[in-house]
């Protein structure tokens, strides 16, 4: 069981890091394929809000087909559509041609989306230990190499599809052969009977809080993505090469807190991690709203990608514990709110930063991480669950013994 386990920790680790790759090598290069497809400014916003939206429906479905399906299955075919559909992208030259491919993604991106964080939440119960933070920061990786990747593809004026193929041809035979040794979790497959009695409003009602915690860290984390080069232009007055740093040092810090955020989360319980994680979060976000100059922001935005980085892998995790026979319900439902956040927080910092300034919009996402401080109980473990000797009540994350693995 022991090699079982380690086996479907990596093969989900590399499926995190797939995603991130892919995700961050689609993002980074819209103004090219903006440019390739002729898409006006006025209707890029369409694009743009198509796939977080159709990534909700995708996260929907997938809450319906788990009933039915094991999640590694979905995860197993949604990743090759995903990769697939970035190729398509990459691959056509009319508008019709790239609306398919990014609808596609979008629709894939919400089932591997849910999938992938169903099976993590299932592995950390049988570990016995927080693992969660381990496959986000290989999600972050993934998403560090993708945007060198994608730089290196500018820089050499590389067309998309020249920059896509190989990352494609590289992923998606690993992916694929990675499948084998998913592990899905036997206590979420024998509890959807019982998920089905408490999918309703109590359960939603549970719920809501992490629902919440969920939407405030991708209005933080979509403010720093999509607003942090324009802010250390024309706010901070540097250089347009120097504008492209802050997005790089926020993922690799996301990618440091989240390498030694499970042993905080061992040591001190989840709460105190999540707690520790919105302070510095809020910290980084009054940094740059107070910032004097380009070198003091990049400060800021340091501190927002270690806070923030610990937030939703834990809150993925608390879902998890708080619906122990129905988390894949709970996981897929949560889920939707990631994209939540995603289409409220870029409209919204740029609406504040033109009727009001950039300075005062930032203060907007820092006050809605603060309030992160009043749900923090629900990352409360649940220690009548726990009977194993290996991680004590107060500091272990998820619902069920190990064997030390």
């Amino acid at each position: 069981m022991t090699d079982v386990l380690r086996r479907g920790r990596a093969s989900l680790a590399f499926s995190f890091f797939a995603q991130g790759a892919a995700f961050a090598l689609l993002v980074t290069r819209i103004p090219a394929i903006q440019d390739r497809y002729g898409i006006s400014d006025a209707l890029l916003p369409v694009f743009l809000a198509a796939v977080p939206v159709l990534a909700g429906v995708g996260s929907v479905t997938t809450e319906q087909l788990v009933k039915r399906i094991r999640p590694s299955r979905i995860l197993r075919w949604s990743q090759p559509v995903v990769l697939l559909a970035l190729l398509g992208v990459g691959a056509g030259d009319q508008l019709v041609e790239v609306a398919v491919a990014l609808g596609a993604f979008g629709l894939a991106v919400g089932g591997l989306d849910a999938s992938m964080n169903m099976l993590g939440v299932s592995l950390q119960r049988s570990y016995g230990r927080s693992i969660m933070l381990g496959f986000h920061a290989a999600y972050s990786l993934g998403g560090i190499v993708g945007a060198s990747l994608a730089w290196a593809g500018a820089h050499w004026h590389l067309s998309l599809f020249v920059s896509y193929l190989p990352v494609v041809l590289v992923l998606l035979p690993l992916c694929l052969v990675g499948s084998r040794w998913y592990v899905d979790g036997g206590a979420d497959g024998e509890g959807e009977a019982e998920a089905g009695a408490g999918a309703g409003p109590l359960v939603f009602k549970l719920l809501l809080p992490l629902c919440l915690v969920m939407t405030f860290a991708y209005i933080g984390d979509s403010t720093v993505s999509n607003w942090s080069a324009k802010y250390l232009k024309d706010v901070l007055g540097s250089s347009e090469q120097t504008a492209t740093v802050p997005y790089n040092v926020y993922m690799v810090m996301t990618l440091v807190g989240r390498a030694v955020g499970d042993f905080g989360v061992r040591r001190f319980g989840a709460v105190a991690v999540v707690r520790l994680g919105a302070v510095v979060a809020a910290l980084g976000f009054g940094v740059v709203a107070v910032a004097p100059g380009a070198g003091v922001g990049m400060l800021g935005f340091t501190l927002l990608g270690l806070g923030l980085c610990v937030i939703v892998p834990q809150t993925f995790a608390a879902a998890g514990r708080l619906f122990p026979g129905a988390s894949d319900t709970a996981i897929a439902r949560l889920n939707i709110f990631n994209y939540v956040g995603f289409l409220i927080g870029s409209p919204l910092v740029g609406a504040l930063g033109d009727a009001w300034n950039y300075r005062g919009a930032m203060l907007v996402p820092m006050v809605l991480v603060l309030a992160t401080l009043g749900y923090a109980r629900s990352f409360e473990p649940q220690p009548d669950r726990y009977g194993d000797v290996h991680e004590r009540p107060r500091t272990a994350d998820v619902g069920r013994g190990s064997n030390g693995v």
